[in-house]
């Protein structure tokens, strides 16, 4: 199963989270092809950010001083050694994706949509360090945006 929440942690979000929860709710029709199991329980949080609270997480968490869009947290719970659970935070951050969406031209909803695809790919072990990882990651979320009639915001 697929629990989540959405938390708002800054004023620029309140009217747009009844559309982020319909985005939510749509990429959660495409589980399968987001690599979410059956046998694991998924507790996610999309909290909705700001750049100063983005910024501090990823100083913290990740040595580094700037803000960014999106950033992906997850605690695996072990039973037997095998993953029975997985809490997830999705953090978004308004100015990036905003700043970002008008630099290369997307409309802010699909710009949302690609970021939480790439989250929600995160959470189930999809990486982007490797070049051959990028592509893999790349080409899964380019389908997932097609079926929803999404250009790809890599052919800009």
């Amino acid at each position: 199963m697929i629990y989540y929440n959405i938390k708002c942690k800054n004023n620029h979000w309140p009217r747009r989270i009844k559309k982020i929860n319909k985005i939510i709710k749509k990429l959660l029709l495409y589980k399968d092809d987001l690599a979410f199991t059956n046998d694991i329980d998924y507790y996610c949080n999309f909290i909705l950010a700001n750049d100063i609270f983005i910024k501090n997480l990823n100083r913290q968490f990740r040595k580094t001083n700037k803000s960014t869009d999106i950033l992906t947290f997850v605690y695996k719970n072990k039973i037997n050694n095998k993953i029975k659970e997985k809490h997830c935070d999705i953090v978004l951050s308004i100015e990036t994706i905003t700043k970002d969406a008008k630099k290369n031209k997307i409309e802010f909803y699909n710009h949302v949509t690609h970021l939480l695809i790439h989250g929600m790919l995160h959470i189930n072990e999809y990486m982007h360090k490797k070049s051959k990882d990028f592509i893999i990651m790349k080409n899964k979320e380019i389908n997932i945006l097609y079926q929803l009639g999404i250009s790809s915001p890599y052919n800009l």
